[in-house]
């Protein structure tokens, strides 16, 4: 059966989870990443190429302060800490998003984080951190406009091979299986542009309550699928899908 070869992931719940046992929002993130631990070995024991896990967008910010800088904090703990093991099972690691805004520590721990698993050839993880799919389409814009400035071009003609070469993490495959824990049923800014003819599947439970079986349903759920880009399904039906 069909693996998925690129698979994102909203990880959302996390200070819902806590907050229902009563505890900090912030025990629902370290939570989280524990959950997060497991998914990533599961999915390259699948054999799952590409995993994109939202960590951070653009509209956290407007949190609670304390609550940012946790996520900040946490985000360049968790770095520091699994560099060694995700470079030893040769995770490649792609970080997403803008870099203004975060501070130079971080930014310098999430270049060498990219630096030291740059040769790796097994699954890919992107983490998309201070990211927003708007956001990635805006900073796309810009950079061919200012490409076609530079190179004093002024017939603008563009396919969408030369967009995907602009975005975040140029080459990268299309999203075929997105997946969203913690009960909501939308995308929330999450690669918009990937994701145009993703499958989506969706989990009431909260992130840190994911599992790696639960991966493996979803999974089956979308191997279960029928995807024709726009074209005929088995019985010869139109489908504008």
């Amino acid at each position: 059966m069909k693996i998925p070869s690129h698979i994102a992931i909203i990880m959302d719940g996390n200070g819902r989870w806590a907050v229902e046992r009563g505890l900090p929002r912030k025990q629902g993130h370290i939570a989280g990443v524990n959950a997060f631990k497991k998914i990533i070995i599961k999915a390259a024991e699948l054999g799952v190429r590409a995993l994109t896990v939202y960590a951070f967008s653009t509209e956290n910010w407007n949190r609670p302060r304390t609550e940012v800088d946790f996520i900040l904090n946490l985000f360049q703990k968790t770095l520091l800490k699994q560099a060694d093991e995700l470079f030893k099972n040769n995770v490649k690691v792609k970080v997403i998003g803008r870099r203004n805004g975060l501070s130079r520590a971080l930014t310098n721990t999430i270049e060498k984080i990219e630096e030291m698993t740059a040769g790796n050839k097994g699954i890919q993880l992107n983490i998309a951190f201070n990211y927003g799919g708007r956001a990635e389409i805006v900073d796309m814009v810009k950079k061919i406009v200012n490409d076609f400035a530079v190179n004093n071009e002024t017939n603008i003609s563009l396919t969408e091979q030369d967009i995907n070469r602009y975005l975040y993490n140029p080459g990268l495959a299309d999203v075929e299986l997105l997946i969203r824990t913690g009960g909501e049923r939308r995308l929330s800014n999450f690669l918009l542009w990937q994701s145009a003819y993703t499958e989506l599947c969706f989990f009431d439970k909260y992130w840190p309550d994911f599992t790696a079986e639960d991966l493996v349903s979803a999974i089956k759920i979308f191997q279960q699928r029928e995807r024709r880009f726009g074209g005929l399904n088995k019985v010869g039906e139109d489908c504008v899908d």
